[in-house]
């Protein structure tokens, strides 16, 4: 009988296992991939972003109606915290110009490995290719393994088991039904930081495809944000998008589609654009025109071109003023959401109202919950995993002050 049994070999899961760990208690990790950390891994193949540099006040914010729920965590866990941790790995931090923070090695896998090493050191064991079924006689743990089915008890349990996007990585959400038939209430996971659907046209597809939109605004209803958006095939995502994934999914959602408003030079207004686009065009095409008039990339020109198509004009028999207009207020129709399997995480997950203030879940004694498989999201810029660490080490803490009470 292991003491602690900590289900999930993800960030949560691995930070609440090294608290326990530190303090004395025995502690198994338990995850159906064959290694720890597929999805960590995954998010650090770009550059891992592990928090971000600005003030916790403003941080805070990023997690919207879930900040309340989480600020215990973070404020007991925090950015400077956790850069000093990786740092004590081995792997030292630098903030970017975006205020984004990063190791300096800028990967994932040489702060796993130096983490996992100090968990071996500290006497965690690991049992991969555990896929967690169920409770069986007596709460006893019952996992899938290649050599059938086995079962364990443990004085206590930390489900960490992240959400539902990239199941081949290992979340794949799979613990919903478990869990609400034991009467826990879960909010219907979505996909997050995901990217959307738009009908292109073939031209466009087929020449755009993967071309950046850089230094535009992205508007929907009251919300704004300035970065960059990639063109897909089949729609549009990045940065941008990802920090407003929220209000567009609900109004998919809620709507079956969702109007986003793009400025490809935000900077300006209509009347210096206005300006800009009096001049005589002579012999040159509309899109040169527009190129060296407004400064417009050629992505930009194209989805000036869909708008008018969706609106039954020719793009050319726009006035200057009504191409000004246009260049700061594109109309994009957004037809659907990308696949939770693509996005970056979920939204979604264990009801905050079914934990007490140490995250054990009030109508399973001895269980207790963290990371992504909680009813919050972020927006990407380290706060993912961020709240993730910071609730798998308030979960740890929680498993000892139960242990102790026990």
């Amino acid at each position: 009988m292991t003491a602690v049994a900590v289900i999930g070999a993800g960030p949560a899961g691995l930070m609440a296992a090294e608290v326990l760990a530190q303090s004395g208690a025995r502690v198994t990790v338990y995850d159906a991939m064959p290694s720890a950390g597929r999805k960590f891994l995954m998010a650090g193949r770009g550059g891992l972003n592990l928090t971000h540099s600005e003030p916790l006040p403003q941080f805070m914010t990023r997690y919207r109606e879930a900040a309340p729920n989480l600020k215990a965590a973070i404020d007991a866990f925090p950015p400077d915290a956790l850069r000093a941790w990786s740092e004590a790995l081995g792997e030292p931090t630098f903030v970017g110009t975006s205020g984004r923070v990063f190791p300096k090695a800028f990967k994932a896998s040489p702060l796993l490995r130096a983490w996992l090493r100090r968990l071996d050191a500290s006497g965690v064991r690991f049992a991969f290719r555990h896929r967690w079924i169920g409770s069986g006689e007596h709460g006893r743990l019952l996992f899938r393994t290649s050599g059938g089915q086995r079962s364990t008890e443990a004085r206590a349990v930390v489900l960490a088991l992240g959400g539902a996007s990239w199941p081949r990585l290992g979340s794949d959400g799979g613990w919903v039904d478990m869990l609400a038939a034991k009467g826990i209430a879960i909010s219907r996971l979505r996909p997050a930081n995901s990217g959307f659907t738009v009908a292109w046209s073939d031209v466009f597809r087929e020449r755009f495809e993967g071309q950046p939109l850089k230094g535009v605004a992205l508007t929907i209803g009251a919300h704004t944000v300035r970065g960059e958006a990639m063109i897909t095939r089949c729609g549009i995502e990045g940065g941008a998008i990802y920090a407003l994934s929220a209000e567009l999914r609900e109004a998919v959602l809620d709507l079956g589609m969702a109007t986003l408003m793009i400025a490809l030079r935000p900077e300006l207004d209509t009347t210096a654009l206005a300006t800009r686009l009096s001049g005589t065009r002579g012999k040159q095409s509309l899109a040169n025109f527009l190129r060296k008039a407004a400064q417009l990339s050629p992505v930009g020109i194209g989805l000036m071109q869909e708008a008018a198509i969706a609106s039954g004009r020719p793009l050319a028999s726009f006035s200057p003023a009504e191409l000004a207009r246009l260049i700061n207020a594109i109309p994009v129709q957004l037809t659907g959401v990308a696949a939770i399997e693509r996005a970056i995480s979920t939204a979604g997950g264990i009801a905050f109202d079914e934990l007490d203030d140490r995250f054990m879940l009030r109508k399973l004694p001895g269980v207790f919950a963290a990371g992504e498989m909680l009813d919050w999201e972020a927006p990407t810029g380290g706060y993912l995993l961020q709240a993730s660490f910071a609730t798998g080490a308030a979960a740890g803490r929680g498993v000892l002050a139960w242990l102790a009470r026990s």
